[in-house]
């Protein structure tokens, strides 16, 4: 890269000046998180009123008893559409950060489930290659996908563009990436709190924000190049030397 060779180098009194003045600015934007994050708790929530029923490996299961005893509910709406071998690689780059965080998050009363409509059947083979512990069910042919602007009809594609995000756009595939959370109360009624979309998912993947500290960054070169070097985690080159100007292109595109 061009530009870490000709970066300036400086004393150290100018660095820890520079330091200090980004640093003014990284407690701006994490006092913005902060409110940002009391926000969306304060949201509207939304009543679920549908009875939708999962295909899992233990048999047929509600939306009801994935919370596991808990009152709150995430769903990582996973892409993996039937008839395909393997579910998307971006999603899966996702789902790479969850099983540490299982613990953790069951400490704080959250359960977490990845929702595809793959069969259930196609979804246990994968996991079990990926090696991931997180519950994963498949909606099937329910209407679970489709409420949640996760999955798109071939008539709805042919018109150019899906609901998507909460806006009206193209995408390029039948199903899209999403986080959903529920709240369940004490007699049972459950609640959509929140749904994020597009970038929205990065807030599972911490990889990039560990790149994001570093001189290479993400090296993405703009949302034509976004995630294109991302794979599944068993298909990397063990030592790749340099992400590749000519890698595929990642199977849910960039959305703002």
């Amino acid at each position: 890269m061009k530009d870490i060779v000709t970066h300036p180098v400086v004393s150290n009194e100018q660095w820890i000046s520079a330091r200090k003045a980004l640093l003014a600015r990284e407690k701006d934007l994490m006092r913005q998180h902060d409110e940002i994050a009391r926000e969306r708790r304060a949201l509207p929530w939304q009543r679920v009123e549908k009875n939708y029923v999962f295909d899992t490996p233990q048999g047929r299961r509600t939306l009801a008893d994935l919370f596991e005893g808990k009152h709150q509910l995430m769903v990582q709406h996973f892409m993996f559409t039937p008839g395909k071998e393997q579910g998307c690689r971006s999603c899966s780059y996702m789902a790479d950060h969850t099983d540490g965080a299982l613990p953790h998050l069951a400490q704080r009363d959250l359960a977490f489930v990845a929702i595809s409509r793959a069969p259930v059947a196609d979804i246990e083979r994968f996991r079990q290659r990926m090696g991931w512990q997180f519950k994963w069910v498949s909606s099937g042919d329910s209407d679970f996908n489709d409420d949640f602007r996760v999955s798109f009809t071939p008539e709805e594609m042919a018109q150019g563009a899906v609901d998507y995000n909460f806006t009206m756009q193209p995408f390029p595939l039948p199903d899209a990436p999403g986080i959903s959370v529920f709240y369940k109360d004490d007699d049972g009624q459950i609640y959509r709190t929140y749904s994020t979309y597009g970038r929205g998912v990065e807030v599972m993947m911490h990889t990039y924000a560990l790149l994001d500290l570093t001189p290479k960054g993400r090296q993405e070169e703009g949302p034509a190049d976004g995630m294109s070097w991302v794979r599944h985690h068993d298909l990397y080159e063990k030592a790749p030397a340099a992400v590749s100007a000519s890698a595929t292109p990642a199977c849910c595109h960039v959305q703002a």
